[in-house]
């Protein structure tokens, strides 16, 4: 473990050859400091609220119990760590199961393990983590619903327009208080809101939308 390190990741994870090699690979950075892992999603829960890490890296097909109930779980359990789905699913499908099972990120098993380490540091940071591919399938995904085709459209008030340009930034709910002068609690009342006029189910859908209507480029991670 690195005794520098200020950002601790727990790993929940059934194959053994990968969590060690995503070890190893988290290792070469100085900031991260692995504190657990876990081979079963009842272990990994178990995990996540006995060590309260800063970050969470969870496989979604798992053995005893799915990535996703796991998600879930931690997630009642009102943890202050980011959640990121790290799996070989690229279904459209279990991509938005888990982004709006409240996941802070979704990255494939296939990136190169440079692109993943970039995107563990991004999620670190408060920023979305997406792999590049699954934007596109998303905003896709997106477009076969019903949906406000502008802000304007939605009713989206002024600070929550202010709100959604943040979050299509990638920004969590933590850097957008800081940079409006606002309270965490007020910007999650801001995101719960816009939403529920957009009729969306999470910010990175938001996140998606916002980019699409204004033909943004999509925040690298």
């Amino acid at each position: 473990m690195n005794k520098d390190a200020h950002q601790t990741i727990l790993i929940i994870d059934d194959h053994p050859l990968f969590r060690k090699g995503l070890i190893q690979l988290i290792q070469t950075a100085n900031e991260f400091e692995i504190v657990g892992e876990a081979s079963g999603g009842r272990e990994g829960i178990a995990r996540s609220l006995s060590l309260t890490p800063d970050m969470i890296l969870l496989d979604l097909n798992m053995k005893d119990i799915n990535g996703l109930d796991v998600l879930k779980a931690i997630k009642a359990a009102d943890l202050d760590s980011r959640v990121i789905m790290l799996t070989v699913s690229d279904s459209a499908d279990d991509l938005v199961a888990a982004l709006r099972a409240g996941a802070d990120g979704y990255l494939l098993k296939d990136m190169e393990p440079e692109d993943l380490l970039a995107s563990i540091r991004s999620a670190s940071l408060g920023r979305m983590a997406l792999s590049d591919r699954l934007t596109w399938l998303l905003a896709h995904s997106l477009q076969q619903e019903s949906r406000p085709k502008n802000s304007a459209e939605a009713g989206l008030t002024e600070q929550e327009s202010k709100v959604l340009e943040h979050i299509s930034a990638g920004k969590s709910n933590k850097l957008i208080a800081h940079e409006l002068g606002i309270t965490e609690g007020t910007v999650k009342v801001h995101v719960k809101h816009l939403l529920k006029k957009l009729n969306l189910k999470s910010r990175v859908e938001a996140a998606v939308w916002a980019v699409e209507k204004t033909k943004k480029t999509w925040p690298s991670i």
